[in-house]
């Protein structure tokens, strides 16, 4: 099959969105299928080989520009493609800060307005695009804050349209008002330009259904998928040097100390994610542990504006007299990942809102690594079907009796990672997602549909 996957750049954060979608083109291709994978905003960040163009179409600098002046809409098609190359928005995407609320509500809106909106000059530019490009079998918008995109692709190339569904509400009810309702009865009013949308978890299918008002037979589930690749079973040596490539000799090796019980966080450092309330429970946990070697290590990415979140976070652990006990790794790749994975013998992302992924619950266990997480959103599901963790009630002392449970019974632990090691390599690997996603794209070809552009008119 030919096939267009849409995506959305995360300028130099790795997203767990962006490493689906990758991962996802990169086996599709594996199988010969032809995949275009086209970043919007900016140039895709993987911590795999990287299969995405090398060009951005609605460069994040030009699509800033047009909504902070129309102005900007005027500028002569030579400078846009000074802004939107590639190199030049990476240059300005490090060095951005937090985004102002107001602004970001009226990008949203003015992507979901699509042609009707100031942004009207990027849509020509995506119609100008597609006249270069054979026309693909299916079309795949990577998530529904793309929809706006639908209507005219469906027009441009006749053929179905899909879109995916991986944590969008989160980013919706975040934004400030009138924006966050405009942008709401946008999408639920565009629903109808999309042929059939791809839910990550049963979770989020259930409530992606009411929340965007999506019939739920116009919804299929293809479940995460990882690439099992360098994820070995931990605990096979001494020091993890990182098993899915070469740790860069700047940074050092992590040590295992098999003496030391090591409690792990991985994901964005952001008060949604809930490093917080793991450390409220990691208190909680030394409180009945006082003679025992025990560590909590986190790592990710770290935006400007969360870095008082992660102070606040170390502060509250050195007044009980557990700040040296803390480590925070940053932003790891993927060798630097699996090594720290190997460090660990439990981990929780007790996230403070329903998750609809839980990605790196999967690459915990895919090295053996059981987790503690709270009962909700796609977690549930994730440590059910594996049997690779604990599930408790969403609050801190539930979580610390979780841990605690796990750092007594060094058999239990040893039982939910192999589980886990297993269950993850049975039920979560990449080739599995896209034997899910080629049925959803087969069976939308096979249908032959009208274009949706007599649908949308009729």
């Amino acid at each position: 099959m030919k096939l267009l996957s849409i995506t959305a750049g995360a300028a130099g954060m790795y997203c767990g969105s962006c490493l689906r979608d990758n991962a996802l083109a990169a086996e599709l291709l594996a199988r010969g299928h032809e995949v275009t994978l086209l970043p919007l905003y900016t140039p895709l960040l993987t911590d795999e080989p990287n299969v995405s163009r090398p060009e951005v179409l609605f460069g994040g600098i030009s699509v800033y520009l047009q909504q902070w002046s129309r102005l900007f809409s005027k500028l002569p098609r030579f400078v846009d493609r000074l802004l939107d190359s590639p190199r030049v928005i990476k240059a300005f995407a490090d060095r951005t800060g937090s985004t102002n609320p107001k602004l970001l509500g009226a990008l949203t809106v003015s992507m979901l307005e699509g042609a009707d909106g100031v942004l009207r000059k990027e849509f020509d530019k995506l119609i100008e695009w597609t006249r270069g490009e054979r026309p693909p079998d299916v079309v795949n918008l990577t998530n529904s804050m793309l929809i706006g995109l639908a209507r005219p692709l469906a027009s441009a190339f006749g053929k179905p349209v899909c879109c995916t569904l991986q944590g969008e509400d989160l980013f919706l009810e975040g934004l400030v008002e009138p924006y966050k309702s405009r942008a709401l009865g946008l999408l639920r009013e565009q629903v109808r330009h999309v042929d059939r949308f791809i839910a990550v978890s049963e979770f989020y299918a259930r409530f992606m259904s009411g929340y965007l008002h999506i019939p739920a037979d116009r919804i299929s589930v293809v479940p995460l998928g990882i690439n099992m690749s360098g994820f070995d079973r931990a605990g096979a040596s001494a020091d993890a040097p990182g098993t899915g490539g070469n740790t860069p000799a700047t940074r050092p090796a992590f040590h295992v100390d098999r003496s030391t019980f090591t409690v792990g966080y991985l994901a964005r450092v952001a008060p949604e994610k809930g490093l917080h309330l793991l450390a409220d429970a990691y208190q909680r946990v030394r409180s009945r542990t006082p003679q025992a070697k025990v560590r909590l290590e986190a790592a990710g990415y770290l935006a400007p504006e969360h870095r008082e979140y992660l102070a606040d976070v170390r502060r509250s652990l050195e007044r009980a007299g557990l700040g040296h006990e803390f480590q925070y790794r940053g932003t790891i790749d993927r060798a630097e990942k699996v090594a720290f994975l190997h460090t660990l013998d439990v981990l929780s992302l007790p996230a403070t809102y329903d998750e609809p992924k839980g990605f790196a619950l999967l690459e915990a266990m895919a090295v053996g690594v059981p987790v503690v997480q709270p009962r909700r959103g796609s977690f549930t599901e994730i440590v059910e079907r594996t049997g690779g963790g604990l599930l408790v009630e969403p609050d801190a002392a539930s979580l610390a009796e979780g841990i605690y449970k796990l750092w007594e019974n060094p058999a239990l632990r040893e039982e939910l990672g192999r589980k886990g090691f297993d269950n993850v390599r049975q039920h979560y690997t990449v080739q599995r997602s896209v034997d899910r996603l080629l049925g959803v794209y087969e069976d939308l070809h096979s249908q032959r549909r009208a274009p949706l552009t007599a649908r949308a008119a009729s």
